[in-house]
């Protein structure tokens, strides 16, 4: 927290937010959540220090640049999973049916885009390594961008626009503290369950018939 608050305004922390968001498609277990909450934390805290009102628009202005950076970078990793199993479209069937969930999600995912249900896709932003899932198996089922691209766009926005309000919330109302910071990630956490539960229901109603 120390680190990134030393870094609060300046363009190195969206590189960091940008990079681990991008990054985490591959490798789910990297923070990129914690991150953003925790620079959001950060400069909330700082902001609720200052009495100056162009002092808080400045801070507003750059929790929407922390929303917009999230997004991005979200939507980017995305796109770079969706293609490359695209490409390598057998390699990546093969592993994904070697999993029976994951050969379920990727069911599921593409009976959704089929017929414009893409909410799924939002709800796997916050479940889980559910954004890796729905972006592979996106791109193993050669589902279109105009399929795929819109719902990632609006996953990455509800995720990034959540992740920045806990922050930013917690920051401002128990300061720069791990506490806040610790409220808001197990927030973070409840929603990827709730979400995680969202997604499994059809599955288990499936199983029940």
């Amino acid at each position: 927290m120390e680190s990134l608050g030393s870094l609060s305004g300046t363009p190195w922390v969206y590189a960091i937010v940008g990079l681990s968001v991008v990054l985490d498609v591959f490798v789910p277990i990297l923070p990129s959540g914690v991150l953003v909450i925790t620079a959001a934390t950060t400069a909330a805290g700082t902001a609720a220090d200052v009495t100056a009102s162009a002092h808080g628009e400045n801070h507003l202005g750059e929790m929407l640049s922390l929303v917009l950076c999230a997004a991005t970078a979200s939507v980017l990793g995305d796109m770079v999973a969706y293609r490359l199993a695209w490409r390598g479209g057998d390699r990546f069937d093969r592993a994904i049916g070697r999993s029976r969930r994951l050969a379920a999600a990727q069911e599921r995912l593409g009976a959704a885009l089929t017929r414009g249900g893409g909410g799924i896709v939002v709800l796997a932003r916050f479940a889980p390594a559910g954004r890796s899932v729905v972006s592979l198996g996106a791109g193993v089922a050669h589902r279109t961008v105009r399929e795929f691209l819109p719902w990632s766009a609006l996953a990455g926005l509800v995720w990034a626009a959540y992740s920045v309000s806990l922050g930013y919330f917690g920051g401002h109302w128990l300061g720069t503290s791990w506490i806040s910071a610790a409220l808001s990630v197990f927030a973070l956490f409840v929603a990827g369950s709730v979400a995680a539960f969202l997604m499994r229901r059809p599955e288990r109603r499936a199983t029940a018939h």
